[in-house]
């Protein structure tokens, strides 16, 4: 019964979290240039009514697998209001999610399209589309604590992926030094047990159309990490 209640506090903080990220307007330039973007629009989207607020985390409360990227797509994310959707980045991550079995089908074009992520839970670095996909250093402070507060939340996690350097940075910037030990460097398909009941840390390149359609990631090499995950979790449930 209290493993129930618990489990039930959670999801309700997480809601409240939720809500609390919706709101924030703790980055004058990033909500001045989501509110833009929303404005204006782009063309193949003008009959879209564009979200421009803060994008809160989404997936399974009791996800064993959280997944962190940089920060929504000006036309995705921006645009859905929800985490990776309606762009490529988002296309190449839900293809492998629903390969891999984390999610009921493997497209993701809107926050009402029926997408269910099980045992995985996406978020971001930084809630806003920021200027040229690059958030400033105090951007990315102030967001921060919404990252720190999923982290406590969502107590089941057992992997943590993260996309891009940035994101992975961001990631560390979260752990005691203590349980870091030697910093582990940024390298496509790294796996690091860091101790201390800390979760293993697997490292990727970002999912971004500018490392897809340049070949600096490919679906083997990108579909490998899961590959990876997956062998994880399954060891992690035998335990």
């Amino acid at each position: 019964m209290r493993r129930m209640q618990h489990l039930g506090s959670s999801v309700d903080s997480l809601e409240r979290l939720r809500e609390e990220i919706i709101s924030c307007e703790r980055c004058p330039r990033l909500r001045a240039y989501c509110q833009e973007v929303a404005r204006v629009k782009k063309r193949a989207y003008k009959e879209f009514n564009y979200w421009g607020k803060p994008l809160p985390g989404f997936g399974d409360p009791y996800a064993r697998l959280l997944i962190l990227g940089l920060a929504p797509a000006a036309h995705g994310g921006n645009r859905t209001g929800r985490m990776f959707t309606g762009d490529g980045s988002g296309e190449w991550l839900v293809r492998a999610l629903n390969r891999f079995g984390f999610a009921n089908k493997d497209t993701s074009l809107s926050r009402d399209d029926g997408l269910i992520l099980s045992d995985a839970y996406m978020t971001a670095t930084v809630r806003c589309a920021p200027p040229a996909n690059k958030p400033k250093r105090t951007e990315i402070e102030n967001c921060s604590p919404f990252l720190g507060e999923e982290l406590n939340l969502l107590e089941d996690v057992a992997v943590v992926l993260t996309l891009g350097k940035v994101a992975f940075q961001a990631y560390l910037s979260h752990l005691p030094p203590a349980e870091l030990g030697r910093r582990p460097a940024f390298s496509h398909g790294a796996v690091y047990e860091l101790g201390g009941g800390t979760p293993l840390l697997v490292v990727s390149y970002h999912p971004s159309r500018q490392n897809t359609q340049t070949g600096k990631l490919s679906w083997e090499a990108w579909e490998s990490v899961f590959v990876e995950i997956q062998r994880i979790l399954k060891d992690n449930a035998k335990n």
